[in-house]
């Protein structure tokens, strides 16, 4: 017996009375009269006196005996009728009077008697429905209850207001019946059977629709009232929101759905708008550091598509504007070359920062760096030379307060930069130059760390580009040896009148000699010295030439400052000093010893001043005279003008505690009639003064247009040895293709354009070494 509505099963054996073999229309009405009260009776909740195995039999016998379609017909009917004069009346009672709940209880009614109802026709769905393939009884039911009850009229329009105002009131703060709502929702998605469909038409179109006019509405008054950091922190709220509103009570499927609305009226639709926002936007956080701030707009951005590329393209324009206004300053006010290239390297550690820290090293972010930084670093024609003054700086000995670990850490970093360079041949020239310098003059921090660095170059660029720095290393190991042979000789020491010569023998090629020797009309005592090397080196090395390179060169002089002097009258008079040298370092030393002429007041102060070769040439002069016009000293010493001006700017314009010679006039400018004298009143701490040569911002225009000239030259070698490589190995080739090639394989030192490639090309086929095919100008094939 069937009690509390359900049909439990009876323990034991089931047994049914035999069917009969014949039944007439009369018999089959009973049965159906009999089965038609048993339905109604459980839809009513009266089904405790209803037998479970007389009801079974009676649907078995008509479904047996053809009766079906009878049976199935009079279900539906039945459960319509139920729907329609009971249940539907009782839900359009209640449209202002608990509606949801009502609809939930006679939902739950109608699923619990659909069941009962399927256990009694269970026969007639394994049968009459499989033949003829129509619905079970329990979907029956549904699509029944669907159509007679909750799409019926006015009750389908209500249930989706109800729905759709629950939902606005909850974004309002409101509290709500969530268990309503997703019991209304789960009925929907049931009433689909195997879709959902019914859920979509009737509950989340309309939802996702009213969801986009409210964030829509929402947005609008978010962006007027709020900076775009505290925006970002709402939509994300507004996100989290909704998600945890579908989770709980909508079917899951539509937390993607309500989310990307979300995200495409609070996002997408204003990306630009945000990230561009005045005084709190993207440049607002870049320039204030506001690192969470933009790691928030990075993941809040990455929820819709394009938004990361907008956010990209926002810091992407502030980053070049950025790196341009530097190349501005230092193109407009010459900044100096270590400041540039600090201020380039802070600049990337800030980004660098942010890319970490911000943007979850974000690929497309990455690639925006290396292509804007690339992009304003070559818009600076002088990069590579301020890129190898910066290294130059550091790996000088006296920089103060940094270990070698620290300037390891520095040389890494200006590596990146490196790498952003494209014309890396460039920079060779301009780093041979330099590192010339500090080995000559013994300025290296150390040769480790110099080793160090040509490793980091040697590894970027391969060993074609390091082959001749590791040379500059070797000949200085090579003349080491020759000079401690050359002290050793026997015949030196008079030959060389008191001279401690040092001597540099560089190989033409490796090192940034001038091919013509610059002028320079060395001291006696200098030029003898020198004298007496070349004669021992080319006795060793016969064959072999020696060329002085006097702008290379130091030198020690031992100096006498002795105060002014006193005439017979009492009045002092022009100062005088002498000095000789002791000591010298680099290609060229000279030195003579005079005596003193003059009476002079005060004690001799003696000091070694350590200078260039320049610099010494010009001090030797006033051994022979008390005072000398620029256009003098240049008669006298031969030396180009720009190096002699800055010999004379650093002995008589630099640092007080190094201005050893007096000018008059006390201007900046340097003119043939300005007039030089010893200051005999110079007075130093330190025994040893070292004078510093006014620091170069860099090559003068007419020595950058020679050096470009020069690196001009290499490359049209360069090309043509790439071109005959390739062309070689491949024996035909189609200008673009060759174009392209040769392009790559140079790229690693600098970046050719295609129009000198061509004229190269061109070059080759005058010489004869490539040749155009007659039948295509624009292909070429390899002369043997």
């Amino acid at each position: 017996m069937m009690k509390g509505g359900a049909l439990p099963k009876k323990e034991g054996k089931m047994r049914i009375r035999a069917f009969p073999t014949s039944v007439d229309e009369k018999y089959v009405e009973n049965i159906w009269a009999l089965l038609k009260n048993a339905i109604q009776e459980i839809q009513k909740k009266n089904n405790s006196g209803l037998s479970f195995e007389e009801l079974y039999r009676n649907a078995y016998t008509m479904v047996l005996h053809k009766y079906g379609e009878r049976l199935y017909t009079g279900l539906k009917e039945v459960v319509t009728q139920h729907l329609e004069n009971k249940v539907r009346e009782d839900v359009l009672h209640s449209l202002h009077n608990n509606f949801l709940q009502t609809l939930n209880q006679a939902w739950n009614d109608h699923t619990t008697s659909m069941t009962m109802i399927r256990d009694i026709l269970m026969y007639m769905d394994r049968v009459y429905v499989q033949q003829n393939d129509v619905d079970n009884v329990y979907n029956l039911g549904l699509i029944i209850f669907r159509d007679q009850v909750v799409r019926y009229g006015c009750v389908r329009d209500h249930l989706r207001e109800t729905l759709l105002g629950m939902v606005a009131r909850e974004r309002r703060g409101e509290v709500v019946d969530r268990m309503a709502i997703k019991n209304a929702c789960q009925m929907l998605m049931r009433l689909g059977i195997n879709n959902r469909l019914v859920y979509e038409e009737d509950f989340e179109r309309p939802f996702l629709q009213q969801s986009a006019e409210f964030y829509r509405m929402e947005s609008q008054k978010f962006l007027a009232e709020n900076s775009a950091s505290v925006y970002i922190k709402k939509v994300e709220a507004r996100i989290a929101e909704e998600s945890e509103r579908a989770k709980h009570y909508l079917d899951e499927s539509t937390e993607s759905r309500i989310v990307e609305v979300v995200e495409d009226e609070l996002i997408k639709v204003h990306m630009k708008t945000i990230v561009e926002m005045e005084n709190s936007g993207v440049v607002h956080m870049l320039k204030n550091q506001k690192t969470d701030d933009l790691g928030c707009m990075y993941k809040l951005f990455s929820r819709v598509s394009d938004g990361l590329r907008t956010v990209c393209e926002c810091v992407s324009q502030f980053l070049r504007e950025q790196g341009r206004s530097m190349v501005a300053e230092e193109q407009e006010s010459s900044t100096n070359a270590v400041n540039f290239v600090q201020n380039l390297l802070d600049l990337k550690e800030r980004f660098d920062h942010f890319l970490h820290y911000s943007f979850n090293n974000d690929k497309l972010f990455k690639q925006m760096m290396v292509s804007d930084f690339e992009h304003f670093l070559n818009l600076n024609t002088k990069s590579p030379e301020y890129l190898s003054l910066f290294i130059d700086d550091k790996l000088k000995k006296g920089v103060k307060g940094m270990t070698e670990q620290e300037i390891e850490g520095i040389l890494d970093k200006t590596m990146v930069l490196f790498r952003f360079l494209q014309e890396k041949d460039v920079f060779e020239r301009y780093y041979k130059q330099h590192l010339a310098k500090r080995l000559l003059l013994n300025k290296s921090v150390s040769d480790d760390s110099e080793k160090n660095m040509i490793s980091k170059l040697k590894t970027e660029c391969g060993c074609q580009f390091t082959s001749k720095l590791e040379g500059m290393f070797k000949d200085i190991t090579v003349s080491n040896t020759i000079m401690d042979e050359f002290k050793e000789s026997a015949s030196t020491a008079a030959s060389l009148r008191g001279v401690d010569l040092s001597v540099r023998v560089l190989t033409t090629g490796f090192w940034p000699t001038q091919s013509a020797t610059p002028k320079c009309s060395m001291p006696p005592a200098a030029r003898d010295a020198f004298d007496t090397f070349r004669r021992f080196y080319l006795a060793k090395h016969s064959g072999r030439q020696l060329t002085l390179q006097p702008q290379l060169g130091s030198a020690d002089l031992n100096a006498v400052f002795h105060g002014l002097k006193k005439e017979e009258n009492g009045l002092e008079a022009a100062p005088s000093s002498t000095s000789s040298i002791s000591n010298g370092n680099g290609s060229s030393t000279s030195g003579s010893v005079v005596s003193q002429r003059n009476s002079c007041t005060g004690n001799p102060r003696k000091h070694i001043i350590q200078v260039s070769t320049y610099q010494m040439c010009v001090l030797m002069l006033f051994n022979n005279r008390d005072r000398l016009t620029y256009e003098e000293i240049q008669n006298e010493t031969d030396i180009p003008e720009r190096d002699l001006v800055r010999a004379l700017q650093s002995l008589a314009m630099g640092k007080a505690a190094q201005r050893v010679l007096l000018k008059q006039p006390r201007s900046k400018e340097i003119e043939p009639s300005h007039l030089f004298t010893v200051n005999d009143s110079f007075t130093s701490k330190l025994h040893r003064v070292k004078i510093q040569t006014v620091a170069a911002k860099g090559e003068s225009e007419p020595e950058r247009k020679e050096t470009r000239n020069k690196v001009d030259e290499d490359r049209k070698h360069e090309i043509e040895a790439a071109i005959v490589r390739i062309m070689k190995a491949r024996k035909r080739m189609a200008h673009n293709i060759l174009v392209t090639e040769v392009t790559q394989q140079l790229r690693v030192r600098f970046l050719p354009s295609p129009m000198i490639i061509k004229k190269r090309i061109e070059g080759l086929i005058e010489r004869e070494y490539l040749a155009r095919t007659p039948e295509d100008r624009k292909v070429y094939t390899y002369v043997a």
